[in-house]
């Protein structure tokens, strides 16, 4: 039993990791559009900020990918008695981490979208410039 407990974790560990990885570079990369804009195209600021947020993304995605990874517990007497339940517990655990890396891009992405938003909001309007009367 004890090998289909590090089975578990030798398989788990590196999808949760590649998950966070992909989702992370995919965000950050096209993320870099938004915050060109909140920042009004200063590319210096817009980087930094950008990076930041991706650190964090991957300590708090990969903090809470270690932190659920445990399989054992009250029922682990009866767990793994065939390879199916081994599949089936990799299953339900990268399944719940996949949707919590979705709900997290998507709140990511509202982030952007509000900082776009309050951006726009606090840009001055151009002045209008006036206009020579037609010549008739």
């Amino acid at each position: 039993m004890a090998n289909k407990f590090v089975l578990t974790y030798l398989v788990y560990l590196p999808v949760v990791l590649l998950l966070t990885l992909y989702v992370a570079r995919s965000l950050f990369k096209n993320g870099r559009v938004f915050m060109l804009d909140i920042f009004r195209g200063k590319t210096e600021i817009a980087d930094s900020t950008n990076r930041l947020f991706e650190v964090g993304f991957y300590l708090i995605n990969i903090g809470f990918a270690l932190r659920i990874m445990e399989v054992n517990g009250y029922w682990a007497e009866n767990l793994y008695d065939t390879n199916q339940e081994v599949v089936e517990t990799l299953a339900g655990k990268i399944g719940g981490f996949a949707i919590y890396l979705g709900i997290m891009l998507f709140l990511n992405l509202f982030l952007f979208m509000r900082g776009r938003r309050k951006s726009n909001a606090n840009r001055m309007p151009r002045p209008v410039e006036p206009t020579a009367p037609a010549l008739a």
